[in-house]
């Protein structure tokens, strides 16, 4: 199993013939997916539950060993909890809110990424991806026993795609030998090495950095506490920066920074491995291998993550370092904004021209992941004797002066975008509203009731009144949006604190991916229903 990517961990959608093999035609499908890791089946699950008939197509069977990706963000759980299966995912993480960075022997400093209560999930759990996987591929097969439209092909590799004005013509390889599929709308969630990237002649902009990093995740028991722990610099040796995480089931992740002129055959020799492990945890330590990798950092992305038929998500569209949790974290939010509007042009409720705003958005969110990981890598990895002088100085200073330590980056962690003026925005016309609800950005969640707001709000739109009237619902254009109205003592300290700020009420237009679309301290019947038309990108 060591250092064996490619053996399943779960094999969820084993190979099964399907009718579309044997039609006379080729099959027409609303929505293709290709590529069966977390974003694609979450982007499915998401179509799914609005009734949309999708498929996913994946050259494998399942879910590939080796964690991967392994801290989870808040905004992704609760991205995961819409879809019902946020729980399952907090009950088998690991809950961590601490983080510690050292410099060779010596604390820096500690940061709490969650200091404050009130929300329904922690800033982060560590979670093995191939776990994130299953519990995500196991509520689709809840939602398809429930009667959603979603199918999962394994072994259907997708070995060419033409695309017409209309759709999309898709040959696919199986057991079975091949067939032709069509489809109205595809979407590329095939990874950073996307072979539909590659067929469509298209690539990715950006930067790739000089330098190495080795991943070995080991089975330990180990006093260890649940934090992040980052060394500048660590007196063993083992590497120019080592990285410590706990997942579940006593697996740890030690990360290595090893440097760019390594030889990687060599470094991936499990006795050499275990030289830089034994040199960090001692010789006294026993431990099991269980996946090993190299990487190197990467910063890019697409110019347009929309081309005509075909839409592109996660790693397929853009790439960060690991370092700040970027990757699978800015993969779920891909899909949060994608399966609504897609879900509204397929249902024919808005035009197709609201899939521009999915580039429009989501390139701004990679642009703002793509400047942090940017910034992280510069610091973690000095490629001068003068930024490695002021980063040791930065790292000196921040011990003793609260000042410094906003500057020492040892990656930025994933927090949810804002989409600040974008074209989707309606009117921000709430005096004295908190800077956190501003018009673009994810709602926080707080207390309501024996629950929380952010699971009250639910998929759809939604007017979130707090001691204001409106009605309960409005419709406009085809387009709906019910309200979920608060008052008096249902509205905690907390909820008032991040809904209502020096407001004394407050009138909230939510999108379906609970960004506020716009916000009035009273109702106004012609605001709102203008704001609801153009967060479906119809004209006002």
């Amino acid at each position: 199993m060591f250092d064996d990517r490619y053996t399943l961990a779960f094999k969820l959608y084993p190979y099964e013939r399907n009718a579309d093999q044997d039609a006379d035609t080729p099959a027409r499908k609303p929505v293709v997916i290709m590529g069966g890791g977390p974003i694609g089946v979450a982007t499915a699950l998401d179509l799914g539950l609005q009734g949309i008939p999708v498929v996913v197509l994946d050259d494998h069977e399942g879910i590939g060993m080796g964690s991967r990706a392994i801290c989870f963000a808040k905004r992704c759980l609760e991205i995961a909890d819409r879809y019902g299966c946020g729980q399952p995912m907090l009950d088998k993480g690991v809950v961590w809110n601490l983080g510690k960075v050292f410099h060779k022997d010596g604390k820096v400093f500690e940061f709490n990424l969650l200091p404050e209560e009130g929300h329904q999930y922690p800033a982060f759990i560590n979670l093995q991806q191939p776990y994130f996987e299953k519990f995500i591929v196991e509520r689709v097969r809840e939602a398809q026993a429930q009667g959603a439209p979603i199918e999962l092909r394994g072994k259907n590799r997708v070995d060419t795609v033409e695309v017409k004005d209309d759709h999309v013509v898709l040959t696919i390889t199986t057991p079975d030998g091949p067939y032709t599929l069509e489809a109205d709308w595809l979407i590329g969630c095939d990874g950073a090495g996307s072979p539909l990237r590659g067929m469509l002649g298209l690539d990715f902009e950006g930067r790739v950095f000089q330098d190495s990093f080795l991943i070995a995740d080991i089975k330990m028991k180990a006093d260890f506490p649940t934090e992040r722990w980052f060394w500048f610099e660590p007196s063993h040796g083992a590497g120019a920066s080592t990285l410590l995480h706990k997942q579940p089931d006593d697996v740890w992740r030690v990360d290595f920074q090893i440097g760019w002129d390594v030889d990687r055959k060599e470094e991936m020799k499990e006795e050499n491995i275990r030289r830089r492990l034994d040199a960090f945890l001692g010789d006294d330590v026993d431990y099991d291998m269980v996946w090993s990798s190299i990487y190197t950092f990467q910063c890019k992305r697409m110019e347009n993550f929309r081309h005509g038929r075909v839409i592109f998500a996660g790693d397929a569209a853009h790439q960060v370092s690991p370092f700040g949790a970027r990757g699978a974290n800015s993969g779920m939010q891909d899909v949060d904004n994608l399966g609504w509007k897609l879900g509204l042009v397929v249902q024919g409720k808005a035009p197709d021209s609201l899939l521009d705003s999915y580039h429009q958005e989501r390139a701004y969110g990679a642009d703002e992941n793509i400047l942090n990981s940017t910034r992280a890598t510069d610091f973690i990895t000095p490629k001068s004797e003068v930024s490695h002088t002021f980063r040791n100085a930065v790292l000196a200073l921040a011990k003793d002066h609260a000042f410094a330590r906003p500057l020492v980056n040892s990656g930025r962690l994933s927090v949810p975008c804002t989409y600040d003026g974008l074209s989707l925005n309606g009117p921000d016309a709430l005096e004295g509203g908190p800077e956190r609800t501003r018009v673009g950005s994810p709602c926080p969640d707080a207390p309501l009731g024996d629950g929380f707001v952010l699971s009250q709000l639910g998929n759809g739109f939604r007017i979130l009144t707090l001691n204001a009237d409106a009605p309960d619902k409005i419709s406009e254009d085809g387009i709906t949006a019910t309200r979920l109205a608060l008052s008096g003592d249902q509205i905690s300290d907390l909820l008032a604190e991040r809904f209502l700020g020096d407001a004394q009420s407050a009138v909230y237009l939510i999108r379906p991916d609970q960004h506020v679309a716009a916000r009035w301290d009273s109702y106004d019947e012609t605001a709102l229903r203008a704001a609801l038309r153009k967060a479906c990108g119809k004209k006002e």
